[in-house]
């Protein structure tokens, strides 16, 4: 009997996405990368393993910051969307991204200097990830589990359909074979770890830019609303007409500007 639950259905969902994620999801602000690198000690990093990079997001971010970047992923899919961004970049021969489950990352020990799973924490088993980030961080290293808050602020009548329409969402429950932990579980895993010395949460903020367009493309980014498309259900049925409708109204047919809050959870080795 496998050790850790079977999570080949988790990660095989969110094929088929890669698109959908480049073009409306938000790119993590710099702001991150500037906290992560001062309690990590250092101006630019030797090594950065971005744990669950889904279509190099997350991990391309580091671009400039730092030495080394790899990026680790289960879904073939995701990942060579994620390799065809990094190539489209001018200097990219640091920065690699290789098949790998977060309790298997297959780094040598005390390889990293940050060790960040950005939108992913929640799909991933805590205790055996958290070894496995402790094992390639090197002493004085930091993990980072962060995520934006959905809806973003942006228009209060936008934010109430969006939250109604997660909510609809939910309703059928989870999709079948796969897991999922709960994010607000992620402090209590990292502090009941054992791994890291120091421990904290914070949150941070990025002012980016949106439109009613933008607003529904981002909610479409779950892989529960793209596997019911897929089925067949209408947008009407699921509710997200109802939240397009409610978006073009409130926000007309040009961009505005758009608040993402940012939850990070910390730890260092």
């Amino acid at each position: 009997m496998s050790k850790h639950p079977d999570q080949s259905p988790t990660y095989e969902r969110f094929t088929g996405m890669v698109e959908t994620y480049d073009r409306y999801r938000p790119r993590p602000p710099q702001v991150v990368l500037d906290v992560l690198l001062q309690l990590a000690q250092t101006s630019r990093a030797r090594m950065v393993v971005d744990i669950g990079c889904g279509s190099g997001l997350s991990a391309l971010i580091w671009a400039e910051r730092a030495e080394t970047i790899v990026g680790i992923e289960p879904n073939t899919d995701l990942l060579r969307g994620a390799e065809t961004a990094r190539s489209a970049l001018p200097m990219s021969d640091h920065i690699r991204f290789q098949t790998g489950l977060a309790t298997d990352t297959q780094l040598p020990d005390g390889c990293a200097d940050i060790v960040t799973c950005s939108q992913s924490f929640h799909w991933m088993d805590p205790q055996p990830t958290l070894t496995e980030v402790a094992r390639i961080l090197r002493l004085g290293g930091v993990f980072a589990a962060y995520g934006y808050l959905l809806p973003p602020t942006i228009n209060w009548e936008v934010e109430k359909s969006f939250m109604a329409f997660e909510s609809k969402i939910k309703e059928g429950g989870r999709l079948p074979g796969t897991v999922k932990w709960s994010k607000k579980g992620h402090m209590e895993s990292i502090n009941n770890s054992g791994m890291f010395r120091f421990t904290k949460e914070l949150w941070l903020h990025d002012i980016g830019e949106s439109s009613a367009d933008k607003m529904v493309g981002l909610a479409t980014t779950s892989s529960r609303v793209s596997t019911l498309l897929q089925q067949g259900l209408s947008e009407e049925a699921i509710g997200l007409k109802e939240l397009r409708d409610t978006a073009r109204r409130a926000l007309g047919d040009g961009p505005c500007p758009c608040y993402f809050s940012y939850h990070v959870r910390i730890g260092i080795k």
